[in-house]
Order: structure tokens, then sequence, then C-alpha cells
């Protein structure tokens, strides 16, 4: 199985600890960020960063859809992870500062990839996909914290 990852970054007009917060607030924030790819979204402990457990469908495409149980945790300043209990896959989450008042928020996920032809089309065409939906949250993210 190959490793397959998809990164997307943007900056903000906001400081990066606003940021963070915002991204780390699962309860609030969180929810108005999801584009259409997301559903059943339902945050299951805690709610705030670390320690958080929340469930989300993932449908990347007409026919892909994740079951995601994710697992929240902040291994350093700046940064959330997001560990599927259900998969392979892993969603970083870093904000650092990008010049006064602004901050760059860099997503990556990476997972266990298919073998075979079918693992080519994955590490091809997945990483595309989720760079679409990270981009939509990203702007959602954007629109939110430079109010």
């Amino acid at each position: 199985m190959a490793q397959v990852e998809a990164t997307t970054e943007r900056v903000v007009a906001a400081d990066a600890e606003t940021v963070f917060d915002a991204l780390a607030d699962y309860r609030g924030t969180r929810p108005k960020l999801l584009p259409e790819h997301f559903s059943e979204y339902e945050v299951r402990e805690g709610g705030d960063g670390e320690g958080t457990v929340v469930h989300w469908k993932l449908q990347a495409t007409s026919k892909r859809v994740r079951d995601c149980l994710m697992e929240v945790s902040e291994p350093t300043d700046g940064e959330l992870v997001e560990k599927d209990r259900n998969s392979s896959l892993v969603t970083t989450w870093r904000v650092t500062p990008a010049g006064e008042g602004r901050a760059r928020v860099q997503v990556t996920t990476t997972w266990k990839g298919a073998d075979g032809i079918g693992g080519f089309f994955e590490r091809t065409f997945a990483p595309k996909g989720l760079n679409r939906i990270y981009d939509a949250m990203l702007a959602k993210l954007a629109a939110e914290v430079e109010k």
C-alpha cells in the first residue's frame, strides 16, 4: 500500500491565534466551515481541540463515502491532528504567522492507498478532489475569521 497525500494552504487576514482557535472549535465554528461533502457531523467528546472526538461522513466522489471518527490531538503549538479511528486517514492542520495580522493555514491529509491500478488512480485523482474540498473549507474559514 502506498501513502497518498493531499496538501492545501491559504493565507488569511487574521492573526494565527484567532485562526487556530476557530479551527479547534469543533462545536461552534467548525460546522460552519464544512462544504456539502461532509454530512452527519457530530461532536462525541470534548469540542475544543485536544481530546475532541468528532464524527462525519466525507463524500469525496459520488461513489466514495468515508465514515470518519476523528480523534483530535495538539502535538505542537499551532497544530491540530485528526486521526480516523476507522482507517489510516490522518489530517494535520498547521497555523503559522504570515506577517502582521495574517496567518498561513496548511492542511495535509494522508492515508494508505490501494495497490495496483486502483491505487494508481487513487494517488492520481484523490488528492485533487481533497484539495477542492479543503479549498472550499479554507475559503469559509477566511470569511469567518476576517469579519
